[in-house]
């Protein structure tokens, strides 16, 4: 677990306060209990340390969240602490635990659609796919477990049974075609697949990759590698790159992938610059494209990047760093906003993810911090499983590379909707419901 790790991500945390008696920070360094450690670690390393409090008392805060959320800068949204074990699961073992879907609130609250579907899990193996909407669990409606969970007389666990190996929910769920299915699904340890889809459509004299890519850990170097093996194969000469969901995570799986899509426009040139705070200036740097664990590559002069609010952090720096060498061709939703990000420091039992470096592309443009802006404003909407024909943002892509331009039917109806500014968010996976 003493790995290091790279995530491209940006942050706004609220502050709330501690009370009681205050210490000054050069102090706390002192000092070995884990509050301590965490503020005198953002003292130093921390992009915006000059917003921290003069004085303070870490121990005053329940947990090294608490007190993130407390002392972090007001322009600061995503910066989290996780345990030691919670940073192992997700980024090194690539498990959680539950079902094996993730979903969204749909039909005024009378349906869960199921956004993604890792092959691992149960639903899976049940049938369940993207599209479908789930209507009851355990005999209940949707809409009835819902409106309790709201009301704050249930929990997660009341719907979806406790983290424990062999509990058993039955689902009731809608396929997109309106048939009706249900199974009983079996809570266990899921191994979540990084790359969701992968399909190759013609069109014309054009040969389409599709790629839906999750998220960027150490699993996605392998996983990458066997998608970009296949579309080599297939001779593609566009690519679709679907990265709507996806939070973020390791920079050197961004700059394998980047390197993957274009390598001989990128091959030798600056892929990311590191910028740090004024203490470590020394720290600065230029990190050069690169297949990394990768073999396998396209040669294209253009990409299709489909993004929503949740494309964040090492999805946005792909877009930003192919940007001044091919053309990135964005469709969708403004992206989330992070051009920043974090060497993640193990302190005692937890792993501190605090914003300490800023990022920027070879023409050092790196300032997107209300989100990378789309070429074809198009609304997201879940209309089927990936591929599907109706697809807003698929679609547009297909009609874009038809010689269509952006399908203006798709084109959303109200871009303050999508311009909005973004909540806080928490660990990068931790966007959709995942169950």
């Amino acid at each position: 677990m003493r790995k290091i790790i790279l995530l491209a991500v940006s942050v706004l945390l609220n502050a709330c306060g501690g009370g009681g008696d205050i210490t000054a920070p050069t102090q706390l360094c002192q000092r070995t209990d884990t509050n301590a450690k965490i503020f005198c670690a953002l003292q130093k390393d921390y992009l915006w340390y000059q917003a921290l409090p003069t004085t303070i008392e870490p121990a005053n805060y329940a947990t090294p969240q608490v007190l993130l959320d407390a002392v972090a800068a007001p322009q600061d949204r995503f910066s989290f602490v996780l345990t030691e074990q919670e940073y192992e699961d997700r980024y090194i073992n690539a498990t959680y635990f539950g079902y094996g879907f993730a979903t969204v609130r749909a039909d005024n609250n009378g349906a869960l659609q199921l956004i993604y579907v890792f092959d691992d899990g149960s639903a899976a193996q049940n049938g369940l796919r993207r599209g479908d909407k789930i209507v009851e669990i355990e005999g209940r409606s949707v809409a009835s477990w819902l409106s309790q969970l709201d009301a704050g007389k249930i929990t997660n666990d009341d719907i979806y049974g406790p983290n424990v190996a062999g509990v058993v929910r039955n689902f009731v769920w809608k396929k997109p075609d309106n048939s009706t299915l249900s199974a009983d699904l079996i809570k266990r340890d899921v191994a979540t697949n990084t790359v969701l889809h992968t399909s190759v459509v013609v069109q014309g004299n054009k040969r389409v990759g599709y790629l839906v890519f999750n998220s960027f850990i150490e699993l996605s170097e392998f996983e990458l590698e066997q998608a970009f093996a296949y579309f080599v194969q297939q001779n593609i000469n566009e690519l679709v790159l679907d990265l709507r969901y996806n939070g973020g995570g390791l920079i050197r799986v961004a700059n394998q992938l980047s390197t993957q899509i274009a390598r001989n426009a990128v091959q030798g040139q600056t892929f990311v610059k590191y910028q740090y705070n004024d203490q470590n200036s020394g720290k600065n740097n230029t990190s050069l494209f690169s297949l990394g664990a990768g073999r396998s590559a396209l040669n294209l002069n253009r990409v299709f990047t489909l993004t929503t609010g949740s494309t964040c952090s090492a999805s946005e720096l792909v877009i930003n760093s192919l940007a001044p060498f091919i053309d990135v061709v964005q469709i969708g939703e403004p992206t989330c906003g992070k051009p920043v990000g974090m060497q993640p420091d193990l302190i005692n039992n937890y792993v501190l993810f605090a914003i300490n470096f800023q990022t920027v592309n070879a023409q050092g443009q790196g300032d997107y911090f209300s989100g990378l802006t789309p070429e074809c404003a198009v609304a997201s909407a879940t209309t089927g499983d990936w591929g599907t024909a109706n697809d807003p943002l698929y679609a547009t892509a297909l009609a874009y590379i038809a010689g269509n331009g952006c399908n203006q039917q798709a084109v959303a109806t109200s871009m303050n909707r999508m311009l909005a500014i973004k909540p806080r968010s928490t660990a990068p996976w931790q966007v959709n419901n995942e169950q």
